[in-house]
């Protein structure tokens, strides 16, 4: 396979950089193996059916941008610089990688301060990331990132506006619950109490899993055979009564949908021949068409960008020419796209 078979035209128009308000007026588009129908989320319990089972990533985005500034002092006295930091994970000693620009204006040792006593400490440095300590820990640490940090939004929208207050509550689910992303599980976004209640008094169940997003499922692929790429890494778990939840549903006959990619690959992740086990670690999952899927029956998923790992899994799941027809209805159709665009329901087991 090649980069190109994934490739696709998108007017940059359909990028979206708020999403819909209320949560549930997103778009929905409905796919089965042939049959294509518009919907919105708000019309979703229409489509499932008692029995059924949702997966929820439970995950928490953390403010993880930070802006703050460099102070050197030199035979010229002192000098600074403003210096923005992404976080992109913890490491088991306290420290983080972070990403941090621009990068040559902080030296090995130097630090960034953010003001009210926080500041980062540069530890060193590798494959483009800074290794850095952070002057508070535990709960100050979590006070202090809260006041100071800024919801990290994705490159594509973060080029066309600043994160705001808004962001706060929009890049954030509604059953958030453990921090540690640095990205939002999109497809989540388009939820709220109104819709969930709807579909628990329906029949339809939810089991939570948590898969931390890193800022790496913003990487492009860079090599043109897609069999060469190395997808990155991200810390997830499934629960002892997660994975009971999903194999008792499939025993049942029920349908198993996870809500977004993340949940997709996480509970793939922990599935065997004899189903979904409990499970925690990092997986680097990668889900390309040929892949069988083993606890998967559908999905719902926002719209994702050419060429992308992303849309590598739902040509998977449905058929890489599906998937392109799909796009092009959604495109014709003036859909949303991206993290904060409008949503599909994938369902390759319907006609």
């Amino acid at each position: 396979m090649l980069l190109s078979d994934f490739d696709f035209t998108l007017p940059e128009d359909l990028i979206a950089t708020r999403p819909a308000s209320p949560r549930s007026a997103a778009r929905l588009l409905v796919a089965g193996r042939e049959t294509t129908r518009d919907a919105i989320v708000a019309d979703l319990p229409g489509f499932l059916r008692p029995g059924d089972r949702l997966v929820l990533n439970n995950t928490k985005v953390i403010p993880a941008r930070l802006s703050g500034l460099r102070r050197r002092h030199g035979v010229e006295g002192e000098s600074a610089a403003h210096i923005e930091i992404t976080l992109l994970e913890p490491h088991g000693d306290g420290s983080w990688a972070v990403l941090a620009k621009p990068a040559r204006k902080i030296r090995d040792g130097e630090e960034i301060d953010f003001g009210e006593g926080f500041a980062a400490r540069v530890l060193g440095r590798a494959d483009g990331q800074l290794f850095v300590d952070f002057s508070l820990t535990g709960r100050d640490f979590d006070a202090a990132l809260d006041r100071a940090g800024a919801m990290p939004l994705p490159p594509y929208i973060a080029a066309r506006r600043p994160a705001d207050v808004r962001d706060r509550t929009d890049y954030q689910t509604v059953f958030a619950r453990h921090s540690g992303a640095v990205a939002a599980p999109t497809a989540s976004l388009h939820f709220d109490r109104p819709l969930l209640d709807r579909i628990a008094a329906m029949g339809v169940e939810t089991t939570e899993v948590t898969l931390h997003v890193g800022a790496g499922t913003f990487l492009p692929v860079k090599v043109d055979d897609v069999s060469q790429h190395r997808m990155h890494a991200e810390w997830g778990e499934v629960s002892a009564e997660a994975a009971e939840q999903i194999n008792a549903t499939r025993a049942a006959g029920g349908r198993i949908i996870p809500v977004g990619t993340t949940a997709c690959r996480l509970i793939e992740s922990a599935a065997g021949e004899a189903g979904v086990a409990p499970w925690r670690g990092e997986t680097d999952i990668f889900i390309t068409p040929g892949f069988r899927f083993r606890a998967t029956d559908a999905l719902m998923t926002n719209f994702h960008l050419p060429k992308s790992t992303l849309m590598m899994l739902v040509s998977a799941l449905m058929g890489r020419d599906r998937m392109l027809g799909l796009y092009g209805h959604a495109i014709a159709h003036r859909y949303r796209f991206f993290s904060y665009g409008d949503a599909s329901l994938l369902l390759p087991g319907e006609a």
